[in-house]
């Protein structure tokens, strides 16, 4: 095969003011036009070369801004290929934006290996930000923000949904995942066996006319959609924390430590079990196992 060729015209040639060499991370709408920001515009209008995952789609925008940079793709299938050549047009001074069809670059995309060899070639990186469907649903969705973890699209096959499911289960932080909406009902359904009880939300074609947020527990949403269908459009789904567990009462804490003294088991071997058992200081479950394997009651 040969070689992509990236030349281009100046990136003046369209009136804006050319760009520094290297890579610009420019995000574009999820769905509201009115979402891409003025840098991000001027950006891609004096850019050299627009890096995207679909001509047709990033084509699609370019004609609505009145812009006519070059495209060129850059996905999954063709990176390994595309990168080199990317990465010596921009050691030859060229200034790359790279897009993804909507959102903010690297998210779910291969972007960030371009990203990490521009670092490692020593070749600027930069980013025009904006919108992104993640910190969107769930700034919507009412659910805690203070910690949260993206873990993407979750796998299709029952077995590996299970075990993505169980993984996730214990992290102390809002989940935010991506569905195919035609695989909502079924992920709801599995991850209901588990974390029935957690609050989510369902965030549907968010910025765009028909925006939805349904909230309820991860069980009653898994019913709903079992009942109702797939819905229409794309879907991001976030879903809270764990509830924090009630610690155990002193009676609790002192049949546990009966139990395991009874069992044989020594004074610190005990602490160290039953203080990660019930996330009590180590500390705290010793003093009172040595209170309690000496007789006393107190």
């Amino acid at each position: 095969m040969s070689e992509p060729n990236f030349s281009t015209q100046p990136s003046d040639a369209q009136g804006g003011s050319p760009l520094a060499p290297g890579l610009y991370l420019v995000a574009t709408p999820i769905g509201n036009m009115g979402d891409m920001t003025l840098r991000g515009i001027e950006t891609l209008k004096c850019a050299d070369l627009v890096a995207c995952e679909d001509t047709r789609v990033t084509g699609g925008l370019m004609n609505r801004l009145g812009l006519s940079t070059r495209l060129f793709p850059y996905h999954e299938h063709n990176a390994d290929k595309v990168r080199p050549a990317l990465l010596a047009r921009m050691a030859e001074g060229a200034a790359v934006a790279l897009v993804s069809d909507a959102g903010m670059p690297l998210i779910s995309d291969p972007g960030y290996k371009l990203v990490r060899a521009c670092h490692d070639a020593g070749i600027a990186v930069t980013a025009a930000p904006g919108v992104s469907a993640v910190p969107t649903a769930l700034a919507l969705s009412g659910l805690p923000t203070d910690r949260f973890l993206f873990a993407g699209f979750p796998p299709s096959k029952a077995g590996k949904l299970a075990a993505f499911r169980d993984e996730l289960a214990p992290i102390a932080a809002t989940l935010v995942l991506f569905e195919g909406v035609s695989r909502l009902g079924k992920t709801l359904a599995v991850l209901a066996e588990t974390m029935g009880a957690r609050d989510a939300a369902v965030c549907r074609e968010l910025t765009k006319l028909y925006e939805e947020v349904r909230r309820g527990k991860v069980a009653e949403l898994a019913a709903h959609y079992a009942q109702a269908g797939s819905p229409k459009g794309e879907v991001v789904l976030v879903i809270g924390p764990p509830p924090p567990e009630a610690a155990p009462s002193e009676a609790d804490l002192d049949a546990l430590i009966h139990e395991a003294l009874a069992a044989g088991d020594g004074v610190r071997a005990l602490s160290d079990a039953l203080s990660k058992e019930l996330g009590l200081p180590r500390r705290t479950v010793y003093q009172r196992a040595l209170t309690l394997s000496k007789g006393g009651e107190d």
